[in-house]
């Protein structure tokens, strides 16, 4: 069952164009470029601002496509070599825009969700105007401080994070948690001097940790990476052993890794399909998690070398798992054979004996129905028709005497 011919966002078009062209970037643009171009053209085209225009809906459609394979440096590398195939073989995600679904797709959304089908979403394009035209309500969240919140869906809080020379070169964390496993996704913006207001540099969505969703950004000025639950969860869900395979290629490496001391723009956005999230964040300077900090940096390269070792792993597993198949299948037809060869030798054993096969149909078989016995057996002795006649002749003359004598002896006494 579909979401309904208003979905937005990374499903591809009818008619694919060279994403390149699509965002008018060259295709030896920077990371920033790209970000650059496709957000002043997902808010031109957003249908939030074309309801009446279908085909702004196309474009921006087209656009968001396009940004989602520039975007991603596995994807932008797999089209640079071999172009929309190598796309289609690995299988793109789905990103919708809830803002622009309805009530009837919303909830067929929401129940894919609760059943575990990982659905990207979109940002609406009313918070990212807003943003953009500066015109958005920013609250203070001092560095060691948090606030809670209720957020709703599809509307973002915004707050300024102002950190000093010193927080900024020992690392910033902000990180966002949800008791109530509330989904939204947390924000970082960047100053857009030419709109003079602020454009959307970073997002990341909640993930369940535990009994809480939550999200962080983390500006330690060494590269780390996010988690993306949505890659390759087509080919996962064709092939479940995938899903242990490519669970680590959802690690995708955060575009910003450290801040300038200055003040910095956080929002969390309410990404729930119906209902309020309620959230806290927290922004933390790490110099007093220096042991922390480095555990993270351990773990983020043990990761990665782990995912490299399964990439080759994989490689041996698929080979050994059909080694295993075929020796399965010969198994299975050489116990076959064996049960057949050891039947036919059972079926010679019985052949040797003088017993003949009773045949009950026919007369002249030579054996006596049921006695088992040969032509010529003298079995006059062990008949039981002329032992009882032999016996009953005995018995008569016993009793013809006996009679003979009790009749003399009648005669005497009278």
């Amino acid at each position: 069952m579909g979401l309904g011919s208003k979905m937005e966002g990374t499903s591809a078009p009818a008619n694919r164009r060279d994403p390149y062209e699509v965002l008018s970037v060259s295709r030896d643009s920077t990371d920033q470029e790209i970000k650059s171009a496709y957000r002043k053209l997902a808010l031109k085209y957003h249908p939030d601002k074309n309801a009446s225009n279908p085909e702004a809906s196309e474009l921006f459609k087209e656009v968001a496509y396009s940004y989602s394979i520039l975007a991603d440096p596995e994807k932008r590398r797999q089209y640079d070599s071999a172009g929309f195939e190598a796309l289609d073989a690995e299988g793109m995600d789905m990103e919708i825009d809830l803002s622009n679904l309805g009530t009837v797709n919303t909830m067929f959304a929401a129940l894919f969700s609760k059943l575990g089908v990982p659905i990207k979403t979109t940002i609406s394009a009313n918070v990212l105007e807003e943003a953009m035209s500066g015109t958005v309500t920013v609250r203070p969240l001092p560095i060691g401080t948090s606030v809670s919140g209720k957020v709703e869906k599809q509307c973002a809080h915004f707050f300024g994070v102002t950190i000093n020379d010193q927080q900024a070169e020992a690392g910033i964390v902000v990180r966002v948690t949800s008791t109530a496993q509330s989904k939204f996704k947390l924000l970082y913006f960047e100053q857009d001097e030419n709109a003079g207001g602020y454009g959307l540099a970073l997002q990341e969505d909640s993930e369940k940790t535990g009994k809480v969703t939550s999200a962080g950004m983390y500006f330690l000025h060494f590269q780390v990476y996010r988690m993306d639950s949505t890659v390759n969860a087509l080919a996962m869900a064709k092939d479940p052993e995938a899903a242990f395979f490519k669970r680590l290629e959802g690690l995708q490496p955060c575009e910003v890794s450290e801040l300038k001391a200055g003040t910095h723009i956080f929002a969390v956005y309410g990404d729930n399909f119906f209902k309020t999230a309620t959230y806290t964040i927290e922004a933390v300077c790490v110099k007093s998690y220096e042991e922390t900090t480095e555990k993270l940096k351990d773990i983020e390269a043990q990761i990665l070398r782990k995912r490299n070792e399964l990439r080759q792993f994989e490689t041996e597993y698929r080979k050994a798992l059909a080694r295993f198949q075929e020796v399965t299948n010969r198994y299975s037809q050489e116990k076959q054979s064996v049960d057949e060869m050891l039947k036919q030798r059972d079926n010679i054993h019985s052949s040797f004996t003088v017993t003949r096969p009773v045949n009950n149909g026919g007369a002249g078989s030579g054996l006596s129905n049921g006695s088992g016995k040969f032509p010529g057996e003298d079995s006059k002795a062990e008949s039981p028709g002329e032992d009882g006649s032999s016996d009953a002749k005995d018995k008569s003359a016993r009793k013809k005497w006996y009679g003979f004598i009790n009749k003399g002896s009648d005669k005497k006494l009278g």
